[in-house]
């Protein structure tokens, strides 16, 4: 299939981070040309006249099965917020509560323009999160949790390490590769507060024997520094880094509690740091230090974390967000929106090991865009505005027109392709409902 996009203002975030107006041709899943006029003839043809073309956005740090349980525990600080609502919750998926879940998440996703993400799945049920994540279109790296430590954790999700690993291999060998390359695995233990040194240790070797990703949390929660520090008599990164963890295909969430060794121990390993603004404040862990970290040279990107704990997964929130609360502690112009749309777009290719792939528009690269309407009152006026205070300031989600994923168009006019967003809607307040019952937990 060839496809052409006519007439559009192009954020390119290439090296020379070029603003062009032209066409961009795409031929199967790549782009293949950019430039004014072009002749190709294409299979379809969008006119993108008076509107932004932009490479999607790319959240290394969510958790589709989670999707189902927004607005089920507000107002908890992260600790009581699991062990009260969430690892409950978790612990009653079903096949189906899980798929649909899942598309719920990536449905609202591909509508706000995010076209590739990082996810952590529950314990169970991975098999129909990767089928959801198959049938949508998104592209992703996830995994199966990996939990096999703590007496809090609820029966359903407390693991034996081998079946743990056992069973992540079997997701790896099923699933790593499909769509064309589309889906990748992603060796997922939670966090150190629920994993031992033998499932962590492990967990490091397999990702180097099968050259995938690890993808975990840390440092987010004084609560959780204070645990791991009992447990190991030392900090959390330090920690990671004793067992083998900290390295580049390492993608760590929200890094929050961080003292000066850990955050070097980051920036020398290459460790990739998933800043996640909005979840942050609502659960009220903190400020991660992003200007201190970006200036010693750490590689960080920008994702909404999980519906329960956000309660968005929109991307354009997340970047309004992170260039915002810095700016108290440091400076109007720490976060600039240029520096910010990066983290949101080739950081996030960074984070994910797929820079070469994805990440901006450039020739030979996968045909991963979102189209937007700059045409409402909220970004008016247009000129003598900087496109980047535009799409990080002022930009929301609902002005996403159009998503391309691997060169498929997944939404055109804000209509999604191949998913009966009303039958998703549907099904997932059922399986709210049954998985809550089934847990015991009230939902009227």
């Amino acid at each position: 299939m060839s496809l052409l996009i006519k007439n559009g203002t192009i954020v390119t975030m290439n090296p020379n981070r070029d603003i062009l107006t032209g066409d961009i041709y795409i031929e199967g899943n790549r782009i293949t040309a950019i430039g004014d006029n072009l002749p190709h003839q294409a299979g379809r043809t969008i006119d993108a006249a008076g509107k932004v073309v932009i490479p999607g956005l790319i959240q290394p740090h969510i958790h589709l099965c989670q999707t189902l349980f927004r607005g089920q525990a507000d107002d908890l600080e992260l600790l009581d917020w699991l062990k009260l609502k969430i690892w409950p919750l978790e612990s009653g998926h079903d096949p189906e509560s899980i798929y649909y879940s899942a598309m719920l998440g990536t449905g609202e996703l591909i509508k706000g323009g995010t076209t590739a993400i990082v996810d952590m799945a529950t314990v169970n049920h991975t098999n129909e999160n990767f089928q959801a994540i198959y049938d949508s279109g998104i592209r992703a790296i996830s995994g199966k949790c990996m939990m096999d430590l703590g007496d809090e954790v609820p029966e359903p999700m407390r693991e034996k390490t081998r079946n743990s690993i056992d069973e992540s291999l079997r997701m790896l060998e099923k699933w790593h590769g499909k769509g064309n390359g589309r889906i990748q695995y992603a060796f997922t233990p939670r966090f150190a507060v629920s994993c031992t040194e033998e499932l962590l240790r492990e967990v490091v070797r397999l990702a180097e024997q099968y050259r995938v990703m690890i993808h975990t949390h840390a440092s987010e929660n004084k609560g959780e520094v204070e645990f791991v520090y009992q447990m190991s008599g030392m900090r959390n990164v330090l920690y990671l880094q004793k067992l083998g963890l900290t390295a580049p295909n390492l993608i760590v969430a929200h890094c929050i509690h961080l003292d000066e060794e850990e955050m070097e121990t980051l920036v020398q390993t290459q460790t990739k740091i998933a800043h996640c603004p909005s979840c942050n404040l609502k659960l009220a862990s903190g400020f991660a230090k992003i200007p201190e970290l970006l200036d010693r040279g750490a590689y960080v990107s920008i994702a909404a974390d999980g519906a329960p704990c956000n309660n968005y997964l929109d991307g354009f929130i997340e970047m309004r967000m992170a260039a915002l609360i810095q700016k108290p502690f440091y400076g109007p112009r720490a976060m600039p929106a240029p520096k910010v749309f990066e983290l949101a777009t080739i950081g996030g290719a960074r984070a994910m090991g797929l820079e070469a792939e994805i990440g901006s528009v450039e020739v030979g690269k996968k045909a991963d865009l979102a189209i937007i309407n700059l045409d409402e009152l909220r970004t008016t006026p247009q000129k003598g505005v900087n496109i980047y205070s535009q799409l990080v300031y002022q930009t929301q989600s609902s002005q996403v027109e159009t998503t391309i994923v691997d060169g498929n168009i997944l939404m055109e006019n804000r209509v999604l392709n191949g998913m009966d967003e009303k039958e998703v809607r549907r099904k997932a307040n059922e399986s709210l409902e049954r998985v809550a019952k089934r847990v015991g937990i009230s939902i009227a």
